[in-house]
This record gives structure tokens, C-alpha cells and sequence, in this order.
């Protein structure tokens, strides 16, 4: 189980003076409750908790667990939204959604225009999701690619093309 730690910064835009990103991914502790509260609140900051993110490892997504931990930074994914409903304050919060260690998951929720942000995983998560890819992931054989001169013809439909060199417009052919 994680918590996540959202943070609403000042920024003194002229069209926005605030805005939220990720701040950390955390060790949930029994101490943070289930609900989230806020931190710390001043001129500059807010930081909002939000606990008891479970994070979950499954076997069919292991090449999505491969890619993160072959990068030079491994790292937590979070998809979060801004919620109207929620009214932790006087102002909609930004509200975590999914904490994962899934390269595609993250890659999924941000082609479905999600927010989602990354924050560095600590050393003993990445030693864990190591054993769970080394466990877990196979690497695919590379498969020998055909040359492109044996693919089919197609137009921009997927329909057989044909290729003729008989000329179609222009004058008699006589020069």
C-alpha cells in the first residue's frame, strides 16, 4: 500500500495562479487514516495526503513492469483528477486515481487524456518489481522481419493495388 502526497503550488500565472502536480508516492502508514487531509498550507503551498493506494503486480503485464524497471529511473505512474465534488477545501482538489508500476497502463490512461504523472520509485520497490519481471517476463524472440518488397501491394483502404505502366492521360505517346 502507498500514499499519495498531491501539492497545489503558486505560480502567479496571470491566467492561473495555482496549479497541482505530484508531488511523491509513499509508504502508507496505518498513522495516515483512509481519508485524505491536508499537510501543509501557506502562501506558497498546499500538500494533500492521500492514502491507501494498493499497488498490484499481475502476470500479463510483465513486459509493462520490463520497460519500467529497464529505464534509468524506474518510477510510480499516478493518474490523478481534478474533483468539483470533492470540496477537501474550498477549491476543487486534485484527487489520485490509480497508482501503477505498469509502463502500459500509464501509456493507456494518457492515449484516454488522462492526467498522470511520475515520480521516482524507491530502491526497494524497484528491487521488487526486478524479481517480479525476472520471475515473470519472457523476452520474445526477435522474429525475422520479411523485406518489404515481398508485402502485397494495397491502397490507403487495404484493397489489392495494381501497378501498371500503361499511360493513362496525355497526348498520343508520339513525342
Amino acid at each position: 500500500m502507498v500514499a499519495v502526497v498531491m501539492r497545489r503550488e503558486y505560480i502567479g500565472n496571470a491566467w492561473q495562479a495555482w496549479r497541482w502536480v505530484l508531488a511523491d508516492v509513499v509508504p502508507n502508514e496505518k498513522a495516515f487514516g483512509g481519508q485524505p487531509r491536508l499537510l501543509l498550507k501557506d502562501e506558497r503551498e498546499e500538500r494533500w495526503l492521500h492514502p491507501g493506494f494498493k499497488v498490484e503486480l499481475f502476470t500479463d503485464d510483465a513486459e509493462g513492469y520490463y520497460l519500467n524497471v529497464t529505464t534509468p529511473q524506474p518510477c510510480f505512474w499516478v493518474v490523478w483528477r481534478m474533483e468539483e465534488e470533492a470540496r477537501l477545501a474550498d477549491e476543487p482538489v486534485a484527487v489520485p486515481q490509480i497508482v501503477t508500476l505498469s509502463y502500459h497502463d500509464a501509456g493507456r490512461w494518457l492515449d484516454a487524456q488522462e492526467t498522470v504523472e511520475q515520480v521516482p520509485a524507491p530502491p526497494q520497490v524497484v528491487q521488487w518489481l526486478q524479481a517480479f519481471v525476472g520471475a515473470h517476463y519472457v523476452l520474445e524472440a526477435k522474429r525475422r522481419q520479411r523485406p518489404q518488397s515481398f508485402k502485397p501491394l494495397q491502397d490507403r483502404f487495404g484493397n489489392p493495388a495494381r501497378v501498371s505502366t500503361e499511360k493513362k492521360f496525355g497526348g498520343d505517346g508520339n513525342g
